[in-house]
């Protein structure tokens, strides 16, 4: 199928996955500080962003999602490239990295340890967040204007949504009411939880202090769950952090992706 991605700069191959209902975008604020020292190639997920849903009858799984990064690596002649994912692209990046796919991954706010109580939540948040993103597009920026209706449309989803440019919310919010694979991909989360060990893959697990949507009971259960995995709490950021801090997220990112990471950070 033909995912759309942006690819800029020049070094070792790091792929960049975002979270449900996004766009590429979001990796926006940081993609020119990455692609200083990186082939960085983000992409926008099946049914999200201008990318196409997964044909007719494929359900929204984690083997598909894998097979469809498979066949992406290789039209893009990747062997092994590094992976960062946020949210749901978090839990995609760490299942890359459990099935040998990729030689490092850096999850931020992974999907897949919440319990069930946590997952309702998360869930009726998104939901909500959807809704409102149905209201005009007029009326959407003009709320978004609003420093004050800007924290209460973002603030579950982003750290600081004050730092962040109006028409890139807005496109956000568009992205996420046009998104085919929302549903589906949210349905399907009700099964999944990250099981595997990441075995000979160095990973990277950094979580927002300020995360409303995916709560700190879960980082702390990723962190039991990957004893091994290099930790980094992302100090003042929401559940996507790359524009709440982007030299922080830049930097954990780039360690992350290198041959060592540095050692676990509490």
């Amino acid at each position: 199928m033909d995912i759309v991605f942006e690819r800029r700069g020049e070094g070792p191959p790091l792929v960049l996955l975002h979270g449900i209902g996004h766009r590429w975008q979001a990796w926006r604020p940081v993609m020119d500080l990455l692609a200083a020292e990186r082939d960085v190639i983000a992409v926008d997920l099946p049914g999200f962003g201008a990318s196409p849903p997964l044909p007719k009858g494929t359900p929204y799984t984690l083997d598909s999602a894998l097979d469809v990064l498979s066949r992406t690596f290789a039209e893009l002649g990747l062997d092994r490239p590094h992976i960062a994912g946020n949210s749901l692209g978090g839990l995609f990046a760490l299942e890359a990295a459990d099935r040998g796919l990729v030689r490092s991954a850096t999850a931020l706010s992974p999907a897949g340890f919440f319990n069930a109580a946590e997952l309702r939540y998360a869930m009726s948040v998104l939901r909500a967040s959807r809704l409102v993103a149905n209201v005009p597009d007029a009326v959407l920026t003009r709320l978004a204007r609003s420093p004050r209706r800007r924290g209460a449309m973002f603030g579950m989803i982003y750290g600081r949504p004050d730092l962040l440019d109006v028409e890139a919310l807005a496109g956000d919010a568009r992205a996420m009411r046009a998104a085919r694979g929302f549903e589906p991909t949210l349905r399907a989360g009700r099964k999944v939880r990250f099981r595997g060990t990441c075995a000979d893959v160095p990973v990277t697990i950094a979580w927002g202090t300020r995360d409303r949507l995916l709560l700190r009971s879960q980082a702390i259960r990723a962190q039991r769950r990957l004893p091994g995995a290099r930790f980094v709490w992302l100090e003042g950021c929401g559940h996507v952090p790359m524009g709440d801090d982007p030299s922080l997220v830049a930097r954990v990112l780039l360690e992350g992706s290198t041959a060592t990471p540095l050692a676990r950070t509490a």
